[in-house]
């Protein structure tokens, strides 16, 4: 705690004979070690205290300046030790600027009447007609925005949550705003009503209004030339520039924003990259990304998105006006110019190509390829299953987590078989053997959900879904068994029981964390009859995560009971090794699919426009010096690489059980 002592005469009067001045001087107060040598042509207005003022500054390309205050009108502020404030254009009031902060060439810095610093502010998202308005507050994650969003059917759920987030902001509410330490302020306009927390960078930023940037040393924020926002929140790790506009957005950890960007009343979490295009109305879960010009995402849920160059959506018919919202489940992915008419609903992992305008729901028929054909919707189901683009996408995502805080609010399931997608195929598998049984096994065409399906792609799907059940329930079976010794069957059946029955039935994505339906409904259950706090709903979050996969092998294990037809009590060795055996036939079947389709990338049509002006032999060389050879290929390396990992692990596995008598 810093103490303050008031001006002597000698101060006053050095003050003033370096041009400051002074409503009531009286009212200016000094720390212990405080000079006036480096404070000069300053106002002072209403209540402001001093530190002191000893940091040199060293600037890009050396240049070195020393810490003070200079150039400036100041009211109502408390500017601690080593802070350099100089060039304000306009004035700095009713702020707390903390130590080691660089202020230079700013228009106007205020905090005006009593501000929640944009807590509080309700956003609404997915629908612009409103009724899913979300209150932004600094710890919202994405299931709890999940929540707040979709459970509109629970409305003392959701009444609990805004009043939780609505006392949250009030303990915000002030009429003097923070500057942390260590933040760098230059070549900035207006800055109101802003909360900006420590080791921040603006630079160039043209407006912004009500909000807080809460940026920390291991995480800073970066906010670029000629940026606007409005009503907002920045989490820690954010980077916005390139003169992108925000406006009613919660900006979550480690998003990227840039190259003229623009966001309206929308919520963003984890890694979200936004570049050149636009976003009204969105809930973009973790790793929602869109780079290109014309591409705009509206009205929507998405997670783990790719949306490709002019990719849009509609969620206006021109009746009751813009009304309509859409899902696209995580992994989902947009091609060039695709275009979807909401209401709609994309199933996970879904590649969506052309114009389609018929409403389909896809959701039970995951990692298909939903195709335009003659203005008409077809659906090739599982079809992405075997895509090496679908298996790099998962690869790379834990990769490219921008999160570098110690506390990360969204937590993230990157796996790519769960029981969530397991059970999509689940059903799938039944959607399409019910289509058959319908229709009959020799119809050309199927309709599904205002799609259609071919009849090659119908018994294709079938066979791949059934191909990835076996391998996640083998996976599942052969994770709880490796790497222990088992002298009887009874040992090995103990260890197959699961500890809890948490896990069982029906699971869901709460955008990016995933859990069973029953943990979510308990969590629910608790919010509706009493008081709660975001720590205490955040834990929760956290705990399902961390259990995972106790949860995961709870619900296999009841799906490898119904496999066997019979109880974990009555397994057989016989049972279990047979169950190996066809859970290596999947995985290298499933992984020669995913060889074959990366081969594809270097086949001659791939080398269309490789050695321009040369032979075929000087084709085939420009080919390999850039993309390289097919067996040279990392990603190619490790597919053959996974297929010898996983055939020894599971001869290994048979050959423990099989020495049990």
């Amino acid at each position: 705690m810093t103490n303050y002592r008031a001006l002597s005469d000698l101060e006053i009067a050095t003050l003033t004979v370096y041009g400051c001045s002074a409503e009531n001087w009286k009212e200016v107060q000094v720390s212990e070690g405080f000079s006036p040598a480096f404070i000069s042509n300053v106002h002072f207005s209403g209540s402001v205290s001093l530190g002191s003022y000893q940091k040199v500054f060293e600037l890009a390309g050396g240049l070195k300046k020393h810490s003070g205050i200079f150039n400036c009108i100041l009211h109502n502020c408390i500017v601690e030790n080593d802070v350099f404030i100089d060039e304000i254009h306009n004035y700095i009031a009713n702020y707390r600027i903390q130590e080691g902060t660089y202020i230079e060439n700013v228009n106007l810095l205020i905090v005006e009447g009593q501000s929640t610093f944009g807590n509080g502010v309700k956003v609404p998202v997915m629908n612009e007609g409103g009724g899913r308005e979300i209150p932004i507050f600094d710890y919202l994650s994405a299931p709890l925005a999940y929540i707040l969003t979709l459970y509109r059917h629970r409305p003392t759920v959701i009444q609990n949550l805004q009043k939780m987030i609505d006392e949250y902001a009030k303990t915000l509410q002030s009429d003097r705003g923070t500057i942390g330490k260590n933040v760098r302020i230059v070549n900035c306009g207006s800055i109101k009503n802003v909360r900006i927390g420590d080791f921040a960078t603006l630079e160039g930023a043209s407006l912004l209004e009500n909000g807080s940037i809460n940026s920390n040393e291991l995480a800073p924020v970066t906010v670029g030339s000629g940026v606007k926002c409005n009503d907002f929140i920045l989490s820690s790790g954010v980077s916005i520039t390139d003169s992108t506009l925000v406006s009613r957005c919660f900006v979550g950890q480690g998003c990227i924003m840039g190259k003229h960007y623009s966001a309206l009343d929308s919520l963003f979490f984890s890694n979200c990259q936004g570049m050149h295009g636009e976003a009204t109305a969105i809930f973009a879960g973790p790793y929602t990304v869109s780079h290109h010009k014309s591409s705009l995402l509206i009205a929507g849920m998405f997670s783990f998105l790719n949306a490709g160059s002019g990719s849009n959506q509609s969620n206006h018919m021109y009746k009751l006006g813009p009304i309509h919202q859409g899902i696209c489940e995580r992994g989902a992915k947009t091609t060039s110019d695709s275009y979807l008419l909401w209401p709609a609903k994309i199933g996970a992992f879904t590649l969506v190509m052309g114009r389609h305008i018929k409403h389909s729901d896809t959701s039970d028929l995951p990692f298909s390829y939903l195709i335009e054909n003659a203005t008409e919707s077809y659906l090739v189901p599982a079809v992405n299953l075997r895509s090496v683009g679908t298996i790099r996408d998962a690869q790379k995502w834990p990769k490219r987590d921008n999160r570098k805080d110690t506390r990360k609010l969204d937590p993230i399931n990157f796996n790519l078989l769960s029981p969530y997608t397991i059970q999509k195929m689940m059903k799938g598998v039944d959607v399409l053997k019910n289509l058959q049984q319908i229709s009959g096994e020799t119809t050309e065409v199927y309709t599904y959900q205002n799609c259609n399906i071919r009849n090659s792609s119908l018994t294709k799907g079938i066979d791949l879904y059934k191909i990835v059940i076996n391998k996640f329930l083998g996976n599942s079976l052969i994770n709880r068994l490796k790497e222990t010794n088992f002298k009887t069957i009874e040992e090995v059946r103990q260890q197959l029981k699961p500890e809890s029955t948490k896990g069982l039935g029906e699971w869901i994505d709460l955008s990016g964390l995933i859990a069973p339906k029953n943990e979510i409904d308990s969590l629910l259950n608790a919010i509706e009859k009493a008081p709660v706090n975001f720590e205490d709903i955040q834990s929760k979050f956290e705990t399902m995560h961390q259990e995972y996969y106790n949860y995961e092998w709870t619900w296999a294990m009841q799906k490898l009971e119904e496999h066997w037809r019979k109880s974990i009590e009555n397994v057989t060795i016989e049972d279990i090794v047979n169950l190996v055996e066809g859970w290596k036939t999947s995985v290298v079947k499933l992984d020669q699919l995913i060889y074959n389709d990366a081969k594809k990338e270097f086949d001659l049509n791939s080398r269309t426009g490789f050695g321009v002006d040369g032979n075929e032999e000087q084709k085939h060389l420009d080919f390999e010096s850039v993309r390289g050879s097919f067996e040279s290929n990392t990603f190619v390396k490790e597919v053959l690489n996974h297929i010898k990992i996983k055939t020894e692990l599971g001869n290994e596995v048979i050959q423990r059980l099989s020495k049990i008598n």
